[in-house]
């Protein structure tokens, strides 16, 4: 070998590409833009009133007022995001900071809660059981104790009943008992929140004055609770343990990648069978109905179309599932499913996926970790409303 020849640097060509870089101006657009969203729905749904529709129409005032229910619920979702992130960091996983997801519709005369959540990407792939158990444990607990807090302050601080006659001065004739009497001749067109048991709880054993609690149709308007009950709901739907939500990493982690494919499977059937009980009652189930039953079905098909790699099985399945609806309808009318769980199970099913990848390093948790984790499924449980929204 000529020893004055140059050597070849392979060095230059064996460098990784240099990592993305957090843009930060972007994440802190997206959070302002997300407050503001988050500002106006929240006034919207404190006074039953819009910025753009109506007789009386919300100005400056009501906007800061809305910041009651921005400000703790946008705080119980960065803690939640934060705990990812700052978990990953721990790991010196190449992560970025939460971008938030404003959405605010007051402007076509419908309600939101002015965004879409937030999420953070992680830019590369986790190598351990361990780390990916952290990561997606840290968001939910992190997010579920302040919502404890928020919720406790705000069941022992509910508003004189005089607050919820200034929404509806209609209701003021009723006193404590409207409830009784303000729904019966116009049912429709009102949106309620469901419960859980931690809601329960605080109902039963920490408000000191029961009549103080709100209806169901009236809750939107505590900004302190409705922010506190939305994020025990996306907490539960983070912790829903199928594929790769934060609840699936938790069960993944507990049980390994072979137990979880079987039961992340078996868990997402239970949970679309739940869902479309009584979407159709057996005695709705004739010819007649046929072009209103067949739909039905092939939506059934599609929700577990990727989930099955034989068309044939993916048949048997969606067919399945809804004659066992049917004859369970039949067994108990009165057990109702949620449709709108429906909607967020096509979801999963085609785009969220219901599997989890193998990591590179699987290992058995330590029994800190393990205690932790079916903690956080008890939690789930708990945060969990079979009907989250009460829409009449």
């Amino acid at each position: 070998m000529d020893e004055n020849k140059p050597s070849f640097n392979y060095q230059f060509f064996q460098q990784e590409p240099p990592k993305p870089k957090n843009r930060y101006w972007l994440h802190l657009l997206l959070f302002v833009i997300t407050l503001i969203t988050t500002t106006l729905s929240g006034a919207e749904w404190m006074t039953g009133r819009s910025f753009f529709y109506g007789k009386e129409l919300l100005g400056l005032s009501n906007f800061w007022a809305g910041l009651y229910f921005s400000l703790p619920f946008l705080g119980i979702l960065t803690a939640h995001e934060f705990g990812h992130y700052f978990t990953a960091k721990y790991y010196k996983i190449n992560v970025s900071l939460p971008f938030y997801i404003p959405m605010w519709v007051g402007f076509l005369a419908s309600l939101s809660i002015g965004t879409m959540g937030a999420f953070i990407q992680i830019r590369e792939q986790l190598k351990s059981t361990k780390q990916i158990f952290d990561v997606g444990i840290a968001g939910p607990l992190a997010g579920f104790v302040f919502a404890i807090l928020l919720l406790w302050y705000g069941f022992t601080h509910l508003p004189p009943i005089e607050y919820i006659f200034q929404i509806h001065p209609e209701y003021k004739q009723f006193g404590f008992r409207y409830a009784d009497y303000a729904y019966k001749n116009n049912p429709f067109g009102a949106i309620g929140l469901g419960t859980n048991l931690i809601f329960e709880f605080f109902k039963t054993y920490v408000v000191e004055d029961p009549k103080l609690i709100p209806h169901a149709y009236e809750m939107a308007h505590y900004p302190f609770l409705f922010a506190g009950y939305l994020a025990l709901f996306f907490t539960a739907l983070n912790l829903i343990p199928i594929g790769q939500l934060d609840g699936g990493h938790i069960l993944y982690g507990l049980i390994g990648a072979k137990k979880h494919k079987i039961t992340s499977l078996v868990l997402f059937v239970i949970f679309i069978f739940y869902a479309g009980l009584g979407t159709f009652q057996p005695s709705e189930v004739t010819l007649e109905t046929a072009w209103y039953v067949l739909p039905y079905i092939a939506f059934l098909f599609f929700v577990f179309y990727k989930v099955f790699p034989n068309k044939l099985t993916v048949s048997i399945v969606a067919l399945s599932i809804f004659v066992g609806q049917i004859i369970f309808g039949f067994l108990f009318p009165t057990i109702q499913g949620y449709s709108g769980w429906l909607v967020f199970g096509f979801i999963l099913g085609n785009f969220l996926g219901i599997t989890h990848p193998p990591v590179a390093h699987e290992h058995t948790l330590d029994w800190k970790r393990k205690v932790l984790g079916w903690l956080a499924l008890i939690i789930f449980i708990l945060c969990f409303s079979p009907e989250p929204f009460i829409v009449r």
